[in-house]
């Protein structure tokens, strides 16, 4: 073959390429253009609802005796015997109910002639003595202090809660033998961070964490801190028949902050996007679109929120709402 076939043939086989690629190009036109998919994004659903959300400064405690008042003595007395010498009668068991003034254990001394019988007869005769005025008043309060130290008595009406002397035992006059308390009148007693105690004020209403909570009242907030670890006590009085008992270790919650009727949303709708805003996604229409809104108190799983638009009944998104667009259809399923 001479160099001019040669180069016809080149030529020949470049036109083949450029028609067969053209036929190629224009086949591609002519697909139709794949059709847009739209994904779903499963979420669960919850509402705004009105509420009344509280705030709370919280430490922990012990159930106790309420202490004295100007009105009222206090509730609780561990009470040790007036002297040594031997219990020679005991007149309650644990968990009586006693009155005020009740004999509750009766002591014998070292000595014979210091026994309770002999102090009773004493003090009889000095009253008729008196009586017939042949004894001085002196002379008979003499008597009535002698019987007093043979005797452990009531000095409150409640119940005894603890007994650590039997009959016959010996008696040390430092160290209790009885205790009685008035259990209608308990009370938290509780250490408050220092740092949180000036928004506490005697009469806010307070709650005990138990089953079922118990509502009780600020009484007294120390003006002293604890220089040990920081802390301010307070005591918060409990109503009667609270089911809570002497001993018991309880968190206490004293309400500082209230704020009623006011729109809350579950705390896990609330999310922050990603240019730093907090947000909300209110599903209409099988769509979410989020929704910035401020917050306020948090209490039980409700966050309180304020927005432009924002209503009692509004659906949104609860879990599945972190991370989720602007706005974008959902799928809603069961928890």
């Amino acid at each position: 073959m001479n160099r001019e076939k040669i180069i016809q043939a080149a030529l020949f086989g470049g036109m083949l390429c450029l028609s067969a690629n053209r036929v190629l190009a224009d086949a591609d036109d002519a697909t139709p253009p794949a059709e847009k998919v739209t994904t779903e994004v499963p979420v669960q659903v919850g509402k705004i609802t009105s509420a009344t959300l509280h705030s709370y400064i919280g430490g922990f405690g012990m159930i106790q005796p309420a202490t004295a008042t100007a009105q009222q003595p206090a509730a609780g007395a561990a009470l040790a015997a007036p002297s040594g010498g031997v219990a020679a009668k005991v007149n309650v068991v644990e968990g009586q109910q006693v009155e005020k003034g009740d004999v509750l254990m009766e002591l014998n001394s070292s000595s014979a002639q210091e026994t309770v019988a002999y102090a009773e007869q004493e003090v009889a005769r000095q009253k008729q003595l008196f009586a017939e005025h042949n004894t001085s008043q002196r002379s008979l309060e003499a008597a009535e202090s002698q019987l007093a130290l043979m005797q452990v008595i009531a000095p409150l009406s409640g119940t005894v809660v603890r007994l650590n002397v039997k009959a016959g035992e010996a008696v040390d006059a430092s160290i209790p033998v009885v205790e009685v308390v008035d259990l209608k009148r308990l009370a938290v007693t509780a250490e408050i961070p220092a740092a949180e105690a000036a928004a506490l004020k005697t009469g806010a209403e307070a709650q005990v964490v138990a089953e079922p909570p118990v509502t009780a009242t600020l009484s007294f907030v120390s003006p002293t801190v604890d220089e040990k670890n920081g802390t301010v006590l307070v005591r918060a009085l409990l109503p009667e028949n609270n089911g809570l008992r002497p001993g018991q270790f309880v968190q206490l919650r004293v309400v500082t902050m209230v704020h009623s009727n006011c729109l809350a949303a579950p705390a896990e709708s609330v999310v922050t996007d990603e240019d730093g805003q907090t947000v909300i996604a209110i599903v209409s229409g099988g769509r979410a679109k989020q929704q910035p809104v401020k917050t306020g108190l948090r209490e039980d799983g409700l966050v309180e929120v304020q927005g432009q638009y924002l209503k009692e009944g509004d659906t949104i998104v609860t879990m599945g709402a972190y991370g989720l667009p602007k706005e974008t259809k959902i799928k809603v399923v069961s928890p």
